[in-house]
């Protein structure tokens, strides 16, 4: 009878921990990736019509052939692939993605092996760039669904000549919750940083407009504004015109938080130029993954993707990111920018 009873007590004493065990887990935080990433140039072989890409042509003179156009395709695909696995294994469930010619070079890329069953699906329209490079959106569809997109122009009032890349916006549901999206190159930097800084200044305005529209409609609206915006944090289109924060804690209003200020200041970028770090690649956040609900999906931090396979290891750029070319020399590596990523979380 004794030995009955030790061996019942032995069975509830492991039915008792099993359920606890199981009711822990079902509790633990869901975390997800959302990443950003400038592919540097990812052109095709084809010289397309109206479009200045004839550098990226076998007969350019970076003699752009198929054989460069893969390893481009397999090192980049072999970032994606992990991006945030450490803490989320299927990688990003949503990324922004710019420096892309067109839609074909995207159904190449997320057809490559190392992604190709996270079964990525596109978001993306034709810019009017004169080089032919636009941004685009791709996502896991077991994550988001896609419910609305837009593409808006960037106009510079007085110059009719001037062509840059539109602003994406893909609304939509993540995980359950309604979430927007909005994609940005800003204008470059050609010229000075001084002299071309209105374009930049216009880009922001137009991305706060896009913003404020998205806020007016529900004002706890989740928007994630990412891109490569060609200026720092602390520059005077993304803090004052787009109107962010780096302290999440003082948000007032419409303010946005900008996690990769605090990144900057702590010495990381995503880019380099005359051994000087940039972080023009940022994602900035809405009120709403701030508030006290855990459960719906809260900010949770932000990563520059710097792993030493991106950077060079020697020579004249030793400790930059490793790029497809330098200068006029095929390095064959991955970008000239570190993808940037942010993780976000819930409960279970």
């Amino acid at each position: 009878m004794m030995k009955r009873s030790l061996r019942l007590s032995a069975i509830f004493a492991l039915i008792f921990l099993t359920t606890f065990a199981f009711g822990q887990s079902s509790k633990k935080d869901k975390i997800r990736c959302i990443s950003f990433y400038n592919l540097e140039n990812l052109y095709d072989t084809i010289n397309q019509p109206d479009v200045d890409d004839e550098e990226f042509t076998p007969a350019g003179k970076s003699i752009w052939d198929s054989k460069k156009y893969q390893a481009k395709l397999t090192n980049i695909s072999d970032v994606i692939s992990k991006l945030g696995k450490e803490v989320t294994p299927e990688g990003p469930a949503v990324m922004g993605l710019c420096e892309i010619e067109n839609l074909g070079v995207l159904k190449d890329l997320v057809a490559q092996p190392a992604i190709k069953k996270r079964k990525y699906q596109i978001v993306h329209f034709d810019s009017p760039d004169k080089r032919g490079i636009d941004v685009a959106m791709i996502y896991q569809p077991k994550y988001f669904k896609v419910t609305n997109t837009t593409s808006t122009r960037l106009f510079i009032e007085g110059d009719d000549n001037f062509f840059s890349r539109d602003q994406l916006v893909v609304s939509g549901v993540f995980d359950g919750e309604p979430m927007h999206f909005i994609v940005n190159h800003y204008p470059s930097r050609s010229g000075g940083q001084e002299k071309s800084e209105a374009k930049r200044i216009a880009a922001a305005q137009l991305s706060r407009h896009l913003v404020d529209s998205l806020l007016a409609i529900n004002p706890k609206a989740k928007i994630l504004l990412m891109g490569d915006l060609n200026d720092d944090p602390s520059d005077v289109s993304v803090s004052k015109y787009l109107n962010t924060t780096n302290d999440k804690n003082a948000l007032t209003g419409n303010q946005l938080f900008n996690p990769m200020a605090d990144i900057l200041k702590g010495g990381t970028g995503t880019l380099q130029y005359r051994d000087k770090w940039n972080l023009f690649d940022q994602i900035i956040l809405s009120p709403a993954f701030f508030g006290e609900s855990k459960n719906s999906y809260q900010f949770k931090e932000a990563q520059v993707f710097n792993k030493s396979f991106l950077i060079q290891q020697s020579g004249d750029y030793k400790g930059y990111p490793l790029r497809t070319f330098g200068g006029k020399d095929y390095l064959g590596g991955y970008s000239d920018h570190f993808p940037v990523m942010i993780l976000i979380s819930r409960k279970g």
